[in-house]
C-alpha cells in the first residue's frame, strides 16, 4: 500500500483517509483474511500517527471487516458460510424494499443509470475478469437499495455489501458455469424494478441468489 497524502490535514481527516485507504485495500484483496494488522506498522506505512490508524481500525471493526485484539492488532476477518448467507438475505430485503418504496421518478431514471453498468459487466465477462465483474455487479445491486432514497437503509446496505465483497475477493472467484446467464438475470431484475413490480423483483432476486450463491 502507498501512503496517502495527509500533510496539513486535521486528525479527523487523517483518520478518514486511513479508513478509506485500508477499506480499499481490504476490498481489493490486498489484505487477506487472517492477516494481523499492526497499528505501528500501518502508521509508518501511511505516514500518520497511530491515533488516526487506531480510529480507522475501530471503524473497520464496526464495518465488520476486522476484529481488534488489544495489544496485538486487528485481524482481517474471514466470513463463514452462515454470515455470508445472512448478509445475502438482508440484502434481498433491502433491495426489495428499495424497489417497493421507490418514487416513480426514481424508477424512470433507473435504466439510464444502470445501462453503463450492464455494459461494464459485459466487458468484464469478455475480458474474463471475475473480480471486476463482482465489483460491478455489486454496484448494480446497490442501485436497487438506493431507489427508496432512505439514507439509513443505504448505510446499512453498504456495510452488508462490504462484508460480502470481502468474502468474494478472498475466495478468488472464477467465471464458472454460464456467466452470461447471470447478466441476463440482472437484466430481468432491472425490468421488474423499472416496472415497480416489487413482488416480481423479489421473486427474481431470490431465484438469482439461490442459483448464484457465490456471485452477486
Amino acid at each position: 500500500m502507498s501512503a496517502p497524502d495527509t500533510a496539513g490535514t486535521p486528525p479527523s481527516s487523517a483518520a478518514d483517509r486511513a479508513h478509506a485507504h485500508l477499506r480499499a485495500a481490504l476490498l481489493a484483496g490486498d489484505l487477506a483474511p487472517g492477516t494481523m494488522l499492526s497499528e505501528s506498522a500501518l502508521a509508518a506505512e501511511l505516514g500518520v500517527s497511530r491515533t488516526p490508524v487506531r480510529t480507522a481500525l475501530s471503524r473497520l471493526q464496526d464495518d465488520g471487516l476486522v476484529v481488534i485484539y488489544p495489544k496485538r492488532g486487528a485481524l482481517v476477518r474471514e466470513l463463514g458460510p452462515d454470515e455470508i448467507r445472512e448478509c445475502a438475505q438482508l440484502r434481498h430485503a433491502l433491495e426489495t424494499a428499495g424497489v417497493q418504496f421507490a418514487a416513480p421518478a426514481a424508477r424512470a431514471r433507473l435504466r439510464a443509470r444502470l445501462t453503463p453498468n450492464l455494459r461494464a459487466q459485459q466487458q468484464a465477462l469478455t475480458d474474463g475478469d471475475p473480480a471486476a465483474f463482482a465489483r460491478t455487479a455489486i454496484d448494480f445491486h446497490r442501485s436497487f437499495a438506493e431507489l427508496a432514497g432512505n439514507a439509513l437503509m443505504l448505510d446499512y446496505y453498504d456495510r452488508l455489501r462490504d462484508r460480502q465483497l470481502l468474502a468474494i475477493v478472498a475466495s478468488r472467484p472464477t467465471l464458472s458455469g454460464d456467466p452470461q446467464q447471470v447478466l441476463d438475470e440482472h437484466r430481468r431484475l432491472l425490468d421488474a424494478a423499472e416496472d415497480g413490480d416489487w413482488v416480481e423483483f423479489a421473486r427474481q432476486l431470490r431465484n438469482h441468489q439461490e442459483e448464484r450463491a457465490r456471485l452477486p
